[in-house]
């Protein structure tokens, strides 16, 4: 590790980052090295200004990819190094006003249904049943399991921020179920890892992408031709809750969102909604 990473982590460190927000950040300051083959300390700020013309208009970043490249750039030089450039005020992410894919509740019974492996399939059933990020679903613990109050205890969620949501009955079988199977006393989905451990013993939760993998097959072998991803299940079960009724308030306490304007989005993705959108528009155009 070079003295330069080997002082960034220790900043961000410092400032209270998580270990996925630190491992973007260096890989956002090794990808500007390596584009122009030189230590980062040593770019002009020149060379930072046509970087992030190269990765808008000949890489096209997504809004997502160009946000953690212009903070994790911007704090390298303004936190690590001291150095201000006036280049890293002037860059702003492209604005994005996209609506997520939405699955109805049959789609996502039908998408479970095809997940052959139980372990994928109760650690899915979890995320959409309890709206959780898919490294909160990996990461369940046997003691966040609240049965008696049906509650679920989310650790470290996105900022840091623990929460609890409600956890179904239903889930808590399922739940019940898998663990006997493996009895593991951390983890309710523990990894085997690469030397195949036995899962008792495992001290890892399950690896993300084996849960992706599995969620990718079992849509295709549904054909339902809508480009879903494991995130999409969290706003499906979002967007199902409103439908039922479920007050947005709390529904933006469930999701662990800072901001009600981010919880509103799935105002406009219920088919309630629409349903009253048309009759409206049916009623006020009804003369013509």
């Amino acid at each position: 590790m070079t003295e330069l990473r080997k002082r960034m982590i220790e900043t961000l460190q410092l400032r209270g980052m998580s270990e996925r927000t630190q491992q973007a950040y260096v890989r956002a300051v090794r990808q500007l090295a390596e584009h122009y083959d030189k230590s980062p300390d040593l770019i002009t700020e020149e060379e930072l200004r046509q970087y992030f013309l190269h990765i808008k208009n000949v890489k096209k970043y997504s809004r997502a990819s160009s946000t953690i490249a212009l903070c994790g750039i911007k704090f390298f030089y303004e936190k690590t190094l001291n150095r201000e450039f006036s280049t890293l005020k002037l860059v702003r992410a492209p604005r994005e006003k996209k609506l997520p894919v939405i699955l109805s509740v049959e789609e996502v019974i039908t998408i479970l249904g095809r997940v052959r492996l139980p372990r994928y399939r109760v650690c899915l059933s979890t995320i959409y049943s309890c709206g959780l990020r898919l490294q909160e679903g990996t990461h369940v613990q046997v003691r966040d399991i609240d049965s008696g109050r049906a509650m679920l205890h989310v650790r470290h969620g996105k900022g840091g921020k623990d929460r609890y949501v409600p956890l179904p009955e239903r889930t808590v079988e399922l739940l019940r179920e898998y663990w006997v199977t493996h009895r593991n006393p951390i983890w309710v989905f523990p990894s085997e890892g690469k030397d195949h451990i036995a899962l008792k013993d495992s001290h890892e939760p399950m690896h993300k992408s084996s849960v992706q993998d599995a969620f990718r097959a079992a849509l295709k072998e549904t054909k339902i031709n809508k480009a879903a991803s494991v995130h999409t299940l969290r706003h499906s079960w979002a967007t199902h809750l409103l439908e039922a009724g479920v007050n947005l308030r709390l529904i933006q306490e469930y999701l662990g969102h800072s901001s009600p304007q981010t919880t509103s989005i799935y105002t406009h993705l219920t088919a309630r909604a629409e349903d009253l959108g048309r009759e409206a528009i049916n009623r006020i155009m009804s003369g013509l």
